[in-house]
């Protein structure tokens, strides 16, 4: 249904009032329009006022307004009057363009709807991109109910960043060329690397992954919107996509040129209704053959007048393409022949186009449709509800009052219900029974009936019947009914008190009787029962029904009928209230029996039609008849008063004009122009392509009316480059294809290259398209230099590779020979030296802006008074400290990296054929972004590494690039950084040395970590050292080797120095210690042992090269360790064994033979007897035996290294038993003093226990030193139970029983 505009809304006499305010202007040669280049702004498409002038043809008795004196007028006046003849001669020629372009669709016999257009995405607008950015922004404040893990937040945040907040997008959405789709292969775009990046998950493939996060994207995007409603809300221009009818191509027309809907019913209703049919009756195929046979038999009397006379031929490029001219006009005219004999005529018949498919939502635009969506009669069955109340009856005398009477009910062909009975003095019931039916005139059937007394009757005896037929507008209450009276009852008034209601089904809007007469249904004036039927939301229909019939007899289809008000018409009795039902080709009129009725009926169908003009009841009848008539006479015919409104609104100059007498070239370039803008406005994102239909209006107008080829496409050209070079974003595929078509008709050879096979080319279409040329030449250039921001992210896809392949097409001189590539590769070369420039440039702007000026803008100070603002801009910039400098630096080489990696992801396939000019498009902007570098750099203080994150950022990127790694800026880096990192090194190194020296100076020994605290605070030295060297990833292999091989050197000769000093402080401290059993191993002891283990463990890693003499450097380190180690063990194993010897020098003093041995044993024998003396020397073994625990204790928990310990333990075990059996065999001769023995025996019995728990190995213990020690003490033992007399409990057994005592 087309969608009427409100100018419908304005009553006559408003508009015969405008016409009387301002006269219209006359019109200069008749018909013939001087059609010059149009405006580029839109004329208002309504009706507007005229300018002051002689009035033509005026049909009101007024006199004429006289013309205003010089006087009176000013410069003010003539400025609005001569806008208000613009303005009108614009509106003229729309409305005869409108004319043209009716005809094209009403009869079109050249072209067709195009299927296979590719299908354009919606737009994002600025207000639909804001909204997203709410969205997406929302949900990564975790304010909708989205479950999403880290790694997709990850990639949401990055993209919301990246993509959504960037400018770039902004200007895209601008342009018009940015769509939902482009906003979501973007994202996908994106997230495939992260998702290949990802570990692999047992059961969860990665497009699954990829799938999921998609489908999350999609439902961030969408919002708590409903998809449901989005067709819901499309508006006219949301079916542009799809196949339009007739009555969508109407409309479409009206909204691109401007026409009101009141003045496309003006010219339609007129010419249908039969003013000026022999010129246009648009749904009359016949008349509109013969119209274009009159339009074909004009061109063919001109291109003949032409060749006789030597009439005016356009400026040519060469003579001899005159008589071609000659001839190609009467080709075309042929082919158009040709074309209008191929269709089919029939009478009365009318040709259809290609409808449009109907959805799941189907919107209003699709009420247009004809064939698809006529309705049969089955889908206007209604079902009604009847209930039939019986109440009483009246005037039953003839029976004895106990008869039995009772009632019965049906609709007639349905079912029969019995009401109870009752008795003849009071028949009386209220019975209700209940029916349904599909007949909107039904016939309900009431009998009374009598019980019948007779032995031999069958039946009872009917007494009276009544037939009704009511509607959902009868009565619903009660009322009395004269029944039939039976044949034999002598009750002649029988009256029956009845109620029928007849519910009105939902979808009845109204009903009723009508009288009614049409074009195609209803040719007969007569009376009928009509009922509005509403078969959907958007379908209503108007059908008339007789009595007892389920399907209407006839019905129409109210889409596209505009109801109003009408006069009686002449020749029609019956009705006495008038309206009427018009559509394009019918006119239906209704009447009624009264003014109510007729309200009822316009107001409902005026519902159903869903039309903008309101019916209003006319206060008074228009009368049509001669102004002298005295007598009242009936109105003039329907048609008459329709071409009476389209004469007095001017209309019939453009319906009757000849179209041979304009230039339609001109006329198609307005029409061209303005459904440009129309399709560059709606809500797709076109690119400039237009929708099926305009393309196939806009090529059956250029087929008929003879627009040329060239001509056609100039403009489309011209049209398009102008709206590009404003910011609109054009397909450059779409320029290529005009751009190649007007390149083939210029530099083609007559008919064989081109496309049209139009062998003339004039003067104007060959200095056009080189104005074309330099244009668009120009427009490429500068997009190519722009294409970061032309082309942002890569969108539209694919559109910078035909930019591209558009460009080298441009180059060419003419069609055959090719450009070469030298040439094309330096222009290109050209723009992308260029867009190195803008892209830095305006990559500083921003990193500025973001750095400084954001802060400043956001200071209210400064948004008060911006002139200070900016010179304080200056003065902090003269200010700025080296570390800012520094700062900003970095963020800088952060955005420059970013830059480059989306002209990797997005840009580098369009420019794949020259590939090394997009390296060295990436070399000059890292070469302008070094000069900034440097400079900040220049102004850092000496010695100091902040700026190494520099390098480290911008090399980690250029080294994984293939084209870039050693590249002109990679060296420049290299040799910019290379000597810092050796002064770096050297200051390290000399720090580290001097931190050794002090520390081990200072040294308390005291553990730390796995070792002291110098030991510790070196080798993290020289493990940070190696790691931020490694961490540089220096790309040049010689000096990488070089650093790493000096690194691990100088680590050696760190740890070496550590050993060393380790050794010496381990010897003092012993040297230092007691040598007696009370000496304890101090922590200190064991800290410097944990050194040794970790300086091992450190040089396997800080000192580990894969060269060989490295490799052997390294091993003299382990052997160094290593031999310090064993140097460690033998000093303190020396030190046991000192301690050892200070015990047995004890025990020597009981050798047998001394004074002392003597003196002891009479001095303890003799106390022995007044006092309990204890056994004397066990204070002696307890005292060793004890700080040999402590000693092992000590070791075992303290030490890092069990294989340290083992073999500590295994050289004091054994080296002690051995100087114990070097002391027994000194005493071979002598026997053993008794507390000698003693005290032996303790001491080896818990050596030998304790050392055993200790985990030295049985082959150790029981060597033949203590096989020696033990047979000794065994003998000893024997010989001194024999003269002592006991040992007091003390016995070697014990040792072998692990005894304790």
């Amino acid at each position: 249904m087309l969608d009427p505009s409100s100018s419908e809304e304005e009553g006559d006499e408003i508009l015969e009032v405008k016409r009387k305010e301002v006269a219209a202007p006359k019109s200069v040669g008749g018909a013939r329009l001087s059609p010059g280049r149009p405006s580029d702004g839109h004329a208002v498409g309504g009706l507007q006022p005229r300018a002051r002038g002689s009035a033509s043809g005026s049909s009101g008795g007024g006199g004429r307004p006289s013309s205003p004196s010089p006087s009176e007028g000013s410069d003010k006046e003539k400025e609005d009057l001569g806008k208000m003849q613009r303005e009108e001669a614009e509106r003229k020629k729309r409305l005869q363009l409108y004319v043209f372009v009716m005809r094209c669709i009403a009869y079109p016999f050249n072209a067709k709807q195009p299927t296979d257009m590719a299908r354009r995405q919606q737009k994002i607008n600025k207000q639909h991109l804001q909204t997203v950015k709410d969205r997406f922004q929302a949900f990564l404040n975790g304010e909708t109910q989205i479950v999403a893990d880290e790694a997709f937040i990850n990639a949401v945040q990055s993209y919301y960043e990246i993509f959504l907040k960037s400018d770039r997008v902004s200007r895209m959405v601008q342009s018009g060329g940015c769509s939902a789709s482009d906003s979501r292969e973007v994202f996908k775009k994106h997230i495939e690397k992260r998702v290949r990046s990802l570990p692999e998950i047992d059961g969860l493939s990665k497009e699954t992954v990829l799938s999921s996060w998609i489908a999350k994207f999609d439902t961030i995007y969408r919002g708590e919107e409903d998809p449901r409603k989005h067709q819901q809300r499309m508006t006219a221009t949301a079916a542009s996509e799809l196949i339009l009818s007739k009555d969508q191509l109407y409309e479409m027309f009206q909204q691109i040129l401007g026409i009101k809907k009141f003045e496309h019913q003006l010219l339609y209703n007129a010419c249908q209704l039969g003013m000026w049919s022999v010129f246009l009756q648009l749904d009359n195929p016949d008349e509109q053959a013969a119209q274009i046979r009159r339009e074909l038999d004009g061109r063919l009397q001109m291109a003949d007048q032409i060749a006789r006379h030597g009439g005016r031929f356009p400026r040519f490029a060469s003579r001899e393409m005159e008589p071609m001219f000659i001839e190609e006009l009467r080709s075309s005219v042929n082919l158009l022949m040709a074309n209008l004999e191929s269709m089919p005529v029939s009478k009365g018949g009318e040709f259809k186009l290609q409808k449009l498919k109907r959805g799941h939502n189907a919107s209003i635009m699709d009420m247009g449709q004809e064939d698809e969506n006529t309705l049969s009669k089955s889908d206007v069955v209604l079902s009604f509800t009847l209930e039939v109340v019986i109440v009483e009856v009246q005037g039953l005398r003839s029976l004895t009052p106990n008869r039995i009477v009772y009632c019965t009910m049906e609709v007639e062909g349905g079912h029969k219900l019995q009401t109870d009975q009752a008795e003849a003095s009071k028949p009386i019931w209220g019975t209700q029974g209940d029916f349904t039916t599909t007949q909107p005139l039904p016939a309900v059937k009431v009998k009374l009936f009598t019980e019948s007394t007779g032995v031999l009757a069958l039946e009872d005896k009917e007494l009276g019947k009544v037939v009704l037929h009511p509607t959902p507008n009868s009565p619903k209450q009660s009322e009395l009914h004269k029944m039939t009276v039976s044949k034999g009852c002598p009750d002649n008034d029988l009256r029956i008190k009845l109620a029928i209601r007849m519910d009105k089904p939902q979808n009845m809007k109204h009903c009723g009787y009508l009288w009614a007469i049409g074009k195609i249904l209803w040719k007969r004036w007569k009376k009928r029962y009509f009922v509005l039927v509403q078969v959907s939301q958007y379908t209503f229909a108007m059908c008339s029904y007789r009595e007892k019939k389920a399907e209407p007899v006839e019905l129409l289809q109210l889409d596209g009928y505009t109801v109003d008000y009408t006069d009686p018409q002449p020749g029609l009795d019956g009705g006495r209230t008038f309206f009427n039902a018009v559509k394009e080709g019918d006119t239906v009129i209704f009447a009624s029996d009264d003014e109510q009725d007729r309200i009822l009926w316009v107001q409902a169908m005026y519902r159903a039609t869903g039309q903008s003009h309101k019916p209003v009841p006319p206060t008074q009848v228009q009368k049509l008849n001669s102004k002298g008539s005295t007598a009242p006479q009936l109105d003039a015919p329907i048609s008459q008063f329709y071409a009476d409104r389209a004469q007095k609104h001017g209309m019939d100059e453009f319906i009757s004009a000849n179209p041979c007498n304009f230039d339609h070239g001109l006329l198609f370039e307005l029409v061209q122009r303005l459904t440009l803008d129309h399709r560059l406005n709606d809500s797709y994102s076109c690119l400039g392509w237009f929708s099926p239909g305009q393309v196939f209006v806009l090529d059956e107008y250029c087929a008929r009316y003879g627009v040329r080829g060239c001509h056609r496409h100039l403009c489309y050209l011209s049209d398009l480059l102008e709206r590009a070079e404003n910011g609109a974003m054009i397909d450059p595929t779409l320029l290529h294809y005009s751009f190649a078509f007007c390149a083939s008709h210029a530099h083609g050879n007559r008919y064989t290259s081109r496309p049209d096979g139009i062998g003339t080319v004039t003067e104007e279409e060959k200095e056009h398209f080189e104005e074309i040329k330099q244009r668009l030449r120009g427009l490429l250039e500068n997009q190519i230099t722009h294409f970061r921001y032309c082309f942002p992210f890569g969108r539209p896809e694919g559109a910078l590779k035909a930019t591209l392949s558009l460009f080298e097409r441009v180059l060419m001189k003419d069609i055959v020979t090719p450009v070469p590539q030298e040439e094309v590769k330096a222009v290109i070369h050209e723009c992308l030296e260029q867009a190195a420039l803008v892209n830095y440039q305006r990559l500083s702007e921003y990193a500025k802006l973001e750095g400084k000026k954001r802060e400043m803008y956001e200071h209210p100070v400064f948004c008060l008074a911006s002139q200070v603002m900016d010179l304080t801009i200056q003065n902090v910039g003269r200010l700025v400290t080296p570390a800012k400098k520094l700062e900003d630096n970095i963020r800088l080489a952060e955005l420059v990296i970013e830059v480059l990696q989306q002209n990797e992801e997005h840009h580098a396939e369009a420019f794949a054929w020259w590939s090394d000019l997009m390296v060295e498009h990436a070399e000059t902007f890292l070469c302008l972004y070094s000069a900034d570098m440097d400079a900040t750099l220049e102004v850092q203080p000496p010695d100091s590494w902040d700026s190494f994150p520099v390098f480290q950022l911008l090399n980690d990127f250029m080294r994984m690039d293939y084209n870039l790694c050693n590249g002109k800026f990679h060296r420049h880096l290299q040799d910019l950084y290379a000597p810092l990192v050796v002064r770096y090194v050297d200051l390290m190194e000399s720090s580290i040395a001097q931190s050794i020296h002090r520390g081990f100076q200072r040294e308390s020994w005291e553990p730390f970590n796995n070792g002291s605290g110098t030991s510790e605070d070196l080798f993290w030295k020289l493990d940070a050292l190696q790691t931020f060297i490694r961490d540089l990833h220096w790309p040049e292999e010689e000096f990488s080797k070089h650093l790493e091989t000096r690194l691990k050197l100088m680590s050696s000769d760190m740890i070496e120095s550590c050993v060393k000093r380790t050794r010496v402080a381990f010897e003092a401290k012993l040297q230092k210690s007691s040598r007696a059993t009370d000496f304890r191993v101090p922590q200190s002891i064991c800290t410097m042992f944990n050194v040794m283990v970790d300086a091992r463990a450190q040089t396997a890693k800080l000192c580990a090269v894969d060269l060989g003499q490295e490799r052997q450097y390294h091993s003299q380190i382990d052997d160094l360790i290593e031999e310090t180690v064993k140097e460690m063990i033998t000093l303190l194993v020396a030190k046991f064994v000192v301690i050892l010897e200070s015990v047995l020098a004890k025990l020597s003093r009981y050798d047998e033979g001394t004074l002392f041995s003597s003196f002891l044993s009479f001095t303890v024998k003799a106390a022995s007897k007044y006092v309990d003396v204890p056994k004397p020397g066990m204070d002696v073994a307890d005292g060793y035996v004890t700080f040999v625990r402590h000693s092992q204790d000590m070791l075992r928990e303290k030490v890092n290294e069990e294989v340290y310990i083992e073999r500590l333990f295994d050289q004091w075990y054994t080296s002690t038993m051995n100087l114990l059996g070097t002391w027994l065999t000194d005493r071979m001769d002598l026997q053993l003093h008794l507390h000698q023995l003693k005290i032996l025996i303790r001491v080896v019995k818990k050596k030998y226990r304790d050392f055993r728990l200790q985990g030295v190995l049985d082959s150790t213990l029981n060597s033949k030193m203590y096989e020696t020690v033990r047979n000794r003490l065994t003998l000893e033992e024997a010989t001194a139970s024999v003269r002592e007399g006991g040992m007091q409990g003390i016995t070697m057994r014990d040792s072998d029983e692990d005894g304790d005592n």
